[in-house]
């Protein structure tokens, strides 16, 4: 990682990051939540990552744009982000779609998202906006952007992964030159343009963007007087300042965070059923490729006060077990066995059940002699006793939503419909 270097640039910096996307490809796990509010990590929500980063980087002025299904968010955000404090020149805004404007009521773009909410930005008077994405986990240092952004001259800065090439053609691309000035932005293409000198390399948008906020306001206001834009920062804003201006790629290896114990950049989009069990599974390694436990850089969320988690019966068939496993507090593991498995606050798992491959939400109940496999949980389920769930595809597929990698989720509806 890069190392700091003179004074931060963080302190003068904002935050806006955009949380109103639904997430449609987690099915029902967004049924209730956008996004951002799904849980993640045994405690923690996705949006948690870009805020723990912001705060982490220096930044103390937030806002958070929301939209779509936004009550558990915000509830969310009231409750673990209300720490900041005018007196020392922080704030944090919660910023719903609202007819703040005539002609304006729902956020038509991520760049409409932020240039309806100009007036509260404008009244903090940052010089600098970081924008971005509400709905990835990873850990990145900003301020070593942001030094980035300054130090070249930049327009925008755009952060960027390096995948490789023909792994690019879900992203919006940057062609590069060999100084990382971004030459055009591509979306989604079908033949990536590689990096120079790493040609089997592309590097995809992160959908982080740092920018002069007096230079953003123009262009937003520039942008919302177009009818043809669509109001996007992907779409229409940074292939604008690409034409017309200096635009350039930051690459995430040069600010991502790890501890001693991981060894290389880590950034997921968990946007998919397979790709969120995947993630939170992973967490189980011995020693995984995200560290949630590294102190120097802690993920900030709400932490509710809860007893500790709590293993009771030792029978041979009937025992309180754990292994590979992450449990949180408030949890009462009675006489079932978990194998791993990361299981939110306060679950239920009652004797003779054993849960297996499985991530299950906030105040799930399972009941007495069920099986779960390779599952995801929703919050507030009660599995009735005995249900038997991942030995079975056909039986999985007709009951719940089956993924092609064989991932079930249940959900409470789904549960209910069982009795029809």
């Amino acid at each position: 990682m890069v190392e700091r270097r003179g004074a931060p640039l963080a302190r003068d910096a904002m935050a806006y990051v955009l949380a109103g996307g639904r997430g449609s490809r987690l099915w029902e796990l967004t049924d209730v939540r956008a996004k951002p509010a799904v849980y993640f990590g045994g405690k923690a929500r996705i949006i948690d990552f870009a805020l723990s980063n912001a705060l982490n980087s220096g930044i103390r002025r937030i806002g958070v744009a929301t939209q779509y299904k936004a009550h558990s968010l915000i509830r969310h955000l009231q409750r673990g982000w209300n720490f900041f404090r005018p007196e020392r020149n922080e704030s944090f805004d919660i910023l719903p779609a609202s007819q703040r404007q005539e002609e304006y009521g729902w956020y038509s773009g991520t760049a409409d998202a932020v240039y309806q909410n100009l007036d509260v930005i404008e009244n903090y008077a940052p010089e600098f906006m970081v924008i971005l994405a509400g709905d990835h986990v990873y850990k990145m240092d900003y301020e070593l952007m942001l030094q980035q952004h300054v130090d070249s001259g930049a327009d925008v800065t755009v952060g960027c992964l390096e995948v490789p090439r023909m792994d690019a053609t879900a992203f919006g691309v940057m062609h590069v030159d060999e100084a990382d000035r971004i030459i055009a932005f591509v979306e989604k293409p079908a033949d990536p343009p590689g990096i120079p000198a790493q040609p089997e390399l592309a590097l995809a948008s992160m959908g982080i963007y740092v920018f002069r906020t007096s230079f953003l306001a123009d262009l937003l206001r520039r942008d919302a007087a177009n009818p043809a834009s669509k109001h996007d920062f992907g779409g229409d804003i940074i292939p604008y300042v690409v034409e017309h201006g200096k635009a350039v790629a930051h690459r995430f290896a040069a600010s991502c965070v790890r501890s001693k114990l991981e060894q290389k950049a880590y950034w997921r989009d968990v946007g998919t059923i397979d790709a969120y069990w995947e993630a939170n599974i992973d967490l189980t390694d011995v020693i995984p490729e995200l560290d949630i436990y590294d102190r120097a850089w802690p993920l900030w969320t709400y932490s509710e006060i809860n007893p500790p988690a709590k293993f009771v019966h030792d029978y041979e068939g009937r025992r309180g077990s754990a292994i590979s496993s992450l449990v949180a507090g408030g949890c009462i593991i009675s006489g079932s066995a978990l194998h791993k498995s990361l299981i939110f606050t306060g679950v239920r798992a009652h004797s003779y059940s054993s849960i297996t491959e499985a991530v299950v939400m906030p105040y799930c109940e399972i009941g007495r002699g069920a099986r779960l496999t390779k599952v995801v949980v929703d919050s507030h389920v009660k599995i009735p006793g005995g249900l038997i769930v991942g030995e079975d595809p056909v039986a999985d597929a007709e009951r719940f939503r089956r993924t092609e990698q064989g991932v079930v989720l249940i959900t409470q509806p789904m549960i209910d419909r069982l009795g029809d």
